[in-house]
């Protein structure tokens, strides 16, 4: 491994030795398993993981950070069921603000029952590249983030997970189905049930890279500049213009410009943590 990763693992190493009992809001993507791996290779224990479930969260992502924590003896995972947010119904532009303000005051509360002295997450140095208004939640919460206190980049993360040979090294960015609603839209338990069962099937399909955006009663599928070819072969879109009005969709159409982060806020020409 390279000597700049080593000292930044040791860094964090020395960072996390200040505590005794720690906490993670844990998502199950790249950056907050990096850094539950990390503190566990550090010795740190116990941590608590606290993972929450609301509808705009896949049920597969839930499911793969269960599996992940439970290969782990010194973590403990709590999951915390928790309904759409009052506050967001409506998908306002402040949706990610409100949100993460209230998901992460639950899971606070969780962590300071079972004793933690610290509550951290997964935020790392190119989130402040973007713009990203939850980030004033974690703040105002005083959320501690020591991938960012500690210079970890993205790529630096998937580096060391690929070195150390972990199973989410690859894996591709995610976001809240939320991401796939235009603002000030009502959300509601059928449209999120629709993009997710899209989303899984697209998976299936072999195009990890995807978002399907809901307009209404159109899909607009965003994929990687790498699938777009394959994608458009006569029997892929067949299956997939069957199958996303299986769901309930009345139009289906690609998005030929491709995915990329925060399609959905140039639409809105409003800013956000939109992926």
């Amino acid at each position: 491994m390279r000597a700049e990763l080593l000292d930044k693992l040791d860094r964090l190493k020395l960072w996390a030795s200040s505590y005794d009992r720690c906490a993670i809001a844990y998502s199950g993507g790249v950056d907050s398993s990096f850094l539950l791996t990390a503190l566990v290779r550090a010795g740190l224990s116990p941590i608590l993981a606290v993972s929450v479930d609301p509808p705009y969260v896949p049920d597969w992502e839930i499911a793969e950070a269960s599996a992940y924590v439970s290969t782990i003896k010194e973590v403990e995972h709590h999951i915390l069921s928790y309904p759409i947010p009052e506050s967001i119904l409506d998908n306002p532009e402040d949706r990610c603000y409100l949100c993460k303000r209230e998901l992460f005051n639950l899971i606070k509360k969780e962590a300071e029952s079972w004793g933690a002295e610290i509550l951290m997450d997964g935020t790392n140095a190119d989130d402040t590249g973007d713009h990203r208004p939850g980030m004033r939640a974690l703040r105002e919460l005083k959320v501690k983030s020591p991938l960012l206190e500690l210079g970890f980049t993205k790529s630096e993360i998937r580096e060391i997970s690929a070195e150390w040979e972990l199973p989410f090294a690859d894996k591709p960015a995610y976001s809240c189905l939320l991401t796939r609603i235009p603002h000030d839209t009502r959300v509601t338990p059928e449209a999120l049930r629709r993009i997710e069962s899209a989303e899984v099937f697209l998976h299936e399909l072999g195009f990890p890279a995807v978002r399907v955006r809901t307009h209404g009663e159109l899909a607009r599928i965003e994929l990687a500049a790498g699938d777009m070819v394959r994608f458009l072969s006569s029997d892929t879109m067949g299956q997939t213009d069957r199958a996303l009005k299986g769901f309930g969709y009345r139009f289906v159409t690609c998005d030929l410009g491709g995915y990329s982060m925060g399609n959905m806020n140039s639409i809105d020409k409003r800013g956000g943590d939109d992926e």
